[in-house]
């Protein structure tokens, strides 16, 4: 999920593409134009992730679209929204964090036109009606990831290859962000529920998508003694430094299991074709979006690769048990009984989920024991910050 990096791209490459061959899925198909913007392009596993689940949705349903790339998180992503409007585009969709300020200005100038955003967190306090705030509960699948990683770790102790207190997981992360905060956490409280003596440690490279900074922050935590590795960044920067170094890898917005056979494990994604389809079927029925959207296991939004051949035996059986103990509300990713902050249960604890400049707690999140995050909470993107114990940061970091 990316979010308010700047980076420092010089232009935007435009692909349209038409799919009149399809068979509309809704009878007012043909009203609806569709625009996508992305902050990268097809090299970039994030926004390849969202053009492929644009275009499954779109010729789905009949529709015509355009997809803009290599959009910068500034007045590009402003100009290119009013660019896709003017051509008549009447759904227009921006996929990075840093993308918000920009479709609100292009939506309070277009008003006809519907403007819906990943990531963002200002949609339920905005109170523009034609803009929208959509994202998924992918805390859930990084949860039952984190489960195939443990497995892997149960794995190498009983091989002997290391010992209990060897079992440290690397992190490679994009930003400090609540987004890759809740995204490691999980993943570790997944690891963690089926093999009790893992600890994480996390490097951030301060972009979502640097190839090198990526793998030389994998390599690093490699030789920081890591033996499992998973990523919140964009690039294969991290799995193929995994799979040079014959380190298990669980990658993030797609499999990575042809170019990394041998250390492959899992990835979790969020599949937008649900939410595509939905939105702009409201907008060929003239019904209204949600302000804020999240998807779930349940619906098709989250979603889990196919396991890669080094997985451990039983894994499949333990991620299936956990997702259905979450689809049951039996098991909540946060569970307070699960984690400690400085030794201590986080019994109450305020977030800040209306977001604003000081970035004040302002919502009480602990509910019923747990902390309840993004679709079980107050918004559809994430909030959780705390810092739990057992997990380090490699090198010096302010929060």
């Amino acid at each position: 999920m990316n979010k308010m990096g700047k980076l420092a791209i010089a232009t935007a490459a435009v692909l349209s593409i038409n799919a009149f061959a399809c068979v509309p899925a809704f009878a007012e198909a043909a009203t609806v134009k569709a625009g996508f913007i992305c902050l990268h392009d097809e090299n970039s596993t994030y926004d390849l992730n969202f053009i492929n689940s644009a275009k499954e949705a779109c010729e789905n349903m009949g529709i015509e679209y355009e997809i803009v790339t290599n959009t910068p998180e500034g007045q590009e992503c402003y100009e290119a929204a009013c660019d896709l409007a003017d051509k008549g585009c009447n759904f227009i969709f921006a996929d990075s964090f840093g993308h918000e300020g920009f479709m609100i200005e292009a939506a309070k100038e277009f008003p006809e036109v519907e403007f819906c955003h990943a990531t963002g967190t200002m949609a339920h306090t905005e109170g523009l009606d034609n803009f929208h705030n959509a994202f998924a509960s992918i805390y859930e699948g990084r949860y039952l990831a984190g489960i195939a990683a443990g497995m892997k770790l149960n794995e190498m102790i009983a091989n002997g290859e290391i010992t209990e207190e060897q079992a440290k997981i690397g992190y490679v992360g994009a930003y400090t962000y609540a987004e890759v905060i809740s995204g490691y956490t999980s993943f570790y409280l997944g690891a963690r529920s089926v093999c009790p003596s893992a600890t994480m440690e996390v490097t951030f490279t301060g972009s979502w998508y640097d190839e090198t900074a990526e793998k030389e922050g994998a390599n690093k935590l490699i030789e920081d003694g890591c033996v499992l590795i998973s990523q919140h960044a964009d690039s294969m920067g991290a799995p193929t430094a995994c799979e040079t170094a014959g380190v298990p890898n669980v990658s993030y917005n797609g499999s990575t299991a042809a170019a990394c056979p041998n250390t492959f494990l899992v990835s979790s994604r969020i599949n937008w074709t649900p939410y595509f389809e939905y939105a702009m079927g409201c907008v060929a029925s003239g019904e209204a979006i949600a302000t804020d959207w999240t998807g779930s296991l349940a619906d098709g939004a989250v979603a889990l690769t196919d396991l890669g051949t080094a997985c451990a035996e039983g894994t499949q059986e333990a991620i299936d048990a956990a997702k259905t103990a979450m689809e049951a509300g039996e098991l909540h990713v946060y569970d307070i009984t699960t984690f400690t902050v400085g030794g201590e249960t986080v019994e109450s604890y305020m977030a800040d989920v209306d977001s604003d400049e000081a970035y004040e707690g302002d919502h009480e999140v602990i509910v019923d024991g747990y902390f309840a995050e993004s679709g079980e909470g107050f918004r559809s993107a994430p909030y959780f910050d705390l810092q739990i114990d057992g997990i380090t940061f490699l090198g010096d970091l302010a929060f």
